[in-house]
């Protein structure tokens, strides 16, 4: 998998509340701030904190994916940003809170499978 391939798998599996496969996305000690400020540390914690949100806030979001740029560091490590627009959020009543922008920033590293994030920083923007 590419630079490119992981944020575009990333997508897929938000938009799937697939807390597993983001996890899987990652390195086994990878650093991860979520959308809602949750941080967590190593897949086993980086899985629940995704699936808390998935079982409320983010229960039918999906993300609309915008501006990519990756910038190859070494050929060990690349640093990625993608632009995402959010939509299907919910506030704690469960109304919609409305489309938001939010930004992916992802240390990645060579694995066997492709790129793996050893560090993940999902921010709001507006």
């Amino acid at each position: 998998m590419t630079g490119e391939g992981f944020a575009k798998a990333f997508a897929l599996a938000f938009g799937r509340q697939d807390a597993a496969r983001l996890a899987a996305l990652l390195a086994e000690d990878a650093d991860v701030l979520t959308l809602t400020g949750a941080a967590a540390t190593g897949t086993t914690e980086v899985e629940a904190a995704f699936a808390a949100e998935f079982a409320g806030t983010f229960a039918t979001a999906r993300l609309v994916s915008g501006k990519l740029r990756l910038r190859k560091v070494s050929a060990a490590c690349e640093i990625l940003m993608q632009r995402f627009v959010v939509s299907g959020a919910r506030d704690e009543a469960g109304q919609e809170v409305g489309r938001f922008g939010a930004i992916l920033t992802a240390v990645l590293v060579p694995h066997a499978e492709g790129w793996r994030a050893v560090n993940l920083i999902l921010s709001v923007t507006r």
